[in-house]
C-alpha cells in the first residue's frame, strides 16, 4: 500500500475526449493532487494532453504505475480492468470509470484484488460527487416511504459529439454507458435491486427496464444515447405517500464532480478506510444488474 505524505501523485491512462475534458484538468487543478504522468495507446495523444499540464509521457503502463501513488483510467472497460488489476497489485490507489470491466467475472476479480491490496478505489459515478445530488439523496432519505421511481436518460450522445465514435458505446449501448449512473441512484434510494421483471430493447438503442428493490419498491427506466432530441432528458422522480421528489439536470460540471471524487479518495487514504459507497465492489454490483438486464433482452 502506498503512503501519501504530500500531494497525491496521479498517473492518467487514456488521452481521449473524456480524459482531456475531465480527468486531466480535474487532477491538475486539484490542490491535493499532481498529474505526474500520462500513457495512451497513441503516444502523440498522450503528449498533446500531458505537455500543457507539465506531466510526463510514460513509455508504457508499467512505467506509469511505478512512478505514481494512484492511477486514473479513461479507457474502454476491457482495457481498464487488466491495467487496474496490475495497478492495485502494485499497491496503487485507483480511480475507475464505469463499467469497471468488460464482463461480470472480471469486475468481481478486480473488486477482490482491490480488497486484498487494501488500496483506495473509487468509481467515477459522476453525479454521486455532485453536492446537489448528495443533498437530494439526503432529502430522499429524510422523507422516506418511496414506493416507486421513474428515470429517463435520453440523449443523442452516440449520434454526434466527442463520444459518438466510441466502439464499446456503439456495441453495447446506453445500458453499459449511462445505465450504471441511473441504476446506482435508484439502488441508493430504493434499496438493493433484487429482481428485473421486465426488459425491452427497441430502436434506436432504447432500453426500457423495470426493477424490483429490497423492501418491495419498484422503478422503471428508459435509456438511450441515440435519441434524436436536443437537449437531452436526464431526470429521476421518486413517488410515495409523502409526495414526489425529482432529480433534474446536473448542476455541477463533470470536472468539479471529479474534483469531489479526489477529495473523497484523499480522505480514504488519510483515514486508511477502504470502503465507500462508490468503491470497486459497487462497480461489481452494478455490473451484475447490467449483465442480468442484457441477458433478459436476448
Amino acid at each position: 500500500m502506498v503512503i501519501v505524505t504530500q500531494r497525491l501523485r496521479v498517473g492518467l491512462i487514456g488521452a481521449g475526449p473524456w480524459a482531456s475534458m475531465v480527468h486531466a484538468p480535474a487532477i491538475a487543478g486539484h490542490p491535493g493532487a499532481e498529474l505526474v504522468s500520462v500513457w495512451a495507446r497513441k503516444p502523440e495523444q498522450a503528449a498533446e494532453l500531458a505537455g500543457p499540464l507539465g506531466a510526463r509521457v510514460a513509455a508504457d503502463p508499467g512505467q506509469l504505475i511505478d512512478e505514481v501513488d494512484a492511477v486514473a483510467f479513461a479507457v474502454p472497460p476491457t482495457v481498464q480492468a487488466e491495467l487496474a488489476m496490475r495497478a492495485v497489485k502494485a499497491g496503487k490507489h485507483v480511480i475507475l470509470e464505469k463499467p469497471t470491466a468488460g464482463d461480470l467475472l472480471t469486475a468481481q476479480q478486480l473488486a477482490q484484488a482491490v480488497a486484498e491490496a487494501q488500496v483506495a478505489a473509487l468509481v467515477m459515478l459522476t453525479r454521486r460527487y455532485d453536492p446537489a445530488v448528495k443533498a437530494w439523496l439526503a432529502e430522499a432519505e429524510r422523507i422516506g416511504g418511496w414506493l416507486t421511481a421513474d428515470a429517463r436518460w435520453l440523449n443523442s450522445a452516440a449520434l454526434s459529439g466527442p463520444f459518438a465514435n466510441s466502439p464499446w458505446r456503439r456495441e453495447r449501448g446506453a445500458l453499459l454507458d449511462v445505465g450504471p449512473h441511473v441504476i446506482d441512484l435508484l439502488d441508493a434510494v430504493l434499496g438493493t435491486v433484487e429482481d428485473i421483471p421486465a426488459v425491452h430493447r427497441a430502436e434506436p438503442d432504447l432500453w426500457h427496464v423495470v426493477l424490483t428493490h429490497a423492501g418491495g419498491a419498484t422503478s422503471s427506466l428508459a435509456l438511450s444515447l441515440q435519441f434524436p432530441i436536443n437537449p437531452g432528458v436526464n431526470s429521476l422522480t421518486l413517488y410515495g405517500p409523502n409526495g414526489q421528489l425529482t432529480l433534474g439536470e446536473p448542476e455541477t460540471s463533470a470536472v468539479d464532480c471529479f474534483r469531489g471524487l479526489l477529495d473523497e479518495l484523499l480522505a480514504m487514504i488519510e483515514n486508511k478506510s477502504w470502503s465507500h459507497p462508490c468503491d470497486a465492489r459497487r462497480g461489481y454490483q452494478l455490473q451484475l444488474v447490467i449483465e442480468t438486464v442484457e441477458l433478459a433482452a436476448r
